[in-house]
């Protein structure tokens, strides 16, 4: 497949590292030349210097023979005429990065998709339904929804309460069990567990199971006393927090602190519908305003300014004040991993969030809801598997499923169903797949 991405920055940088693993056929165009030199250093992509919105340029890289063109700059502008621009070229499918909302709402799909843009891509919404669904249930790091709801997974860092702690999984994790783990972070490390694995403290566990049965779950690692999060604290206005504010569910009331006195008038005027967000002008690294506007009654506080430092910083000053729920935003993934190990909360990164979005449309198998999971480095999509395709020819543990790769869970006629080795998975099931360290691509083969 060949790949043509206008942008190498970050979203652009990243998703040629995360393509780059499948040896696509990738070619990335910048103005910015450090940048490209940076990149092809590291990464088997070539690189052209030249200006993304160019005709010229465009055509150079050779999107007139391209599958898919992604446009990924700084400026949502020259991401839709590019994009414009290499469909009417030839370029099979594009993708495009905005900043503003309306290019995203659904409502304008049909008239974009006129103009050469056949999908978009906006961050920031994407952060803010990831934050929503994690402020949801403050006792988990990640939830991930499979089939809508018929199938959970959930990211559960393990404290010393845990009751299933320092066992074999095959104890405590069989058949009639109502729940698989399908993978284990612990500390740098990522487990696809067997039988005689156990978990420890501080590791942070990959469950799937029913909707009905996260109770449970919430019993057997000990969290039933966090308490539900009603009360939410927002250090930052940016765009994040507005998409926040507006997908929050009506039981949750949030308070966005803003430095910026300008920004905070305009949080008004976008917020004048959302009546349960209060806009306070002032620095959310201040303790005594923390204190001053109710941080000891917060269940959850979210730090989502532009600078991954302050957030971490914040997110770790409000868990010393008693907040259990901290979500942070780092957008420089190489703070990822210091941020895990101070053991902050949930991290969210717009572009791993983008570049998985992205990612879905490059697969040739029936596959929805791709994402990338930094904290494990791991992929986990659900797929469709096809009539007469090698998953449905023999049971799983007979299938000879590349290392790695761990089926959790599969969705047939709305019913989610937990995959043990004798499963005989059926044409038409949607099924989970949790990836790590293994070619996504090689994979996909197994259901087409």
């Amino acid at each position: 497949m060949k790949i043509v991405i206008a942008g190498a920055r970050a979203i652009g940088t990243y998703l040629a590292k995360l393509l780059s693993r499948n040896n696509e056929d990738i070619i990335l165009i910048d103005d910015d030349e450090d940048s490209l030199d940076s990149i092809s250093t590291d990464l088997d992509v070539l690189t052209l210097h030249a200006n993304p919105g160019s005709i010229k340029a465009l055509r150079q890289a050779g999107v007139q023979n391209c599958d898919l063109f992604i446009a990924v700059t700084l400026d949502q502008h020259i991401n839709l005429e590019s994009c414009a621009i290499a469909k009417s070229l030839g370029a099979k499918r594009t993708v495009a990065k905005v900043e503003d909302y309306e290019f995203a709402d659904p409502e304008n799909a049909e008239m974009l998709q006129s103009i050469g843009v056949d999908s978009t891509i906006y961050p920031e919404l994407l952060g803010a339904k990831d934050i929503v669904n994690g402020l949801k249930m403050s006792w988990v790091r990640l939830r991930w929804d499979v089939h809508n709801g018929a199938l959970v997974m959930l990211g559960i860092k393990l404290r010393e309460t845990a009751q299933i702690l320092n066992q074999p999984l095959k104890d405590i994790c069989g058949p009639e069990d109502p729940y698989l783990i399908v993978a284990i972070k612990r500390g740098n490390e990522t487990i696809i567990p067997k039988g005689n694995d156990q978990l420890q403290v501080n590791d942070l566990a990959y469950f799937m199971t029913k909707r009905n049965n996260i109770p449970l779950i919430r019993k057997l690692v000990g969290k039933e006393g966090y308490a539900d999060v009603k009360n939410v604290m927002v250090m930052g206005g940016g765009k994040t927090a507005v998409r926040t504010a507006s997908t929050m569910p009506d039981y949750m009331k949030m308070k966005i602190i803003e430095i910026d006195p300008a920004r905070c008038e305009r949080l008004n005027e976008l917020l004048l519908d959302a009546d349960r967000a209060l806009v306070i002008n002032g620095d959310g690294r201040d303790v005594s305003l923390l204190v001053e506007e109710g941080i000891k009654n917060t269940q959850a506080f979210v730090a989502v300014t532009g600078n991954a430092e302050t957030n971490i910083l914040a997110c770790l000053t409000a868990k010393r004040m008693g907040v259990r729920k901290t979500v942070a935003m780092v957008e420089n993934i190489d703070y990822v991993d210091m941020a895990e190990s101070l053991d902050i909360g949930t991290i969210i990164n717009k572009k791993a969030i983008a570049a998985s979005h992205i990612y879905e449309m490059l697969m040739d198998a029936d596959v929805s809801n791709v994402r990338f999971l930094m904290s494990a480095n791991a992929d986990v999509a659900e797929f469709v598997a096809q009539p007469g395709s090698k998953v449905t020819r023999k049971k799983v543990f007979e299938l000879g499923i590349p290392y790695g790769m761990t089926i959790g869970g599969l969705v047939r006629n709305g019913e989610g169903i937990l995959v043990r080795g004798g499963t005989q998975i059926q044409a038409g099931d949607n099924v989970v797949v949790f990836c790590h360290n293994a070619d996504m691509k090689r994979i996909e083969k197994f259901f087409l």
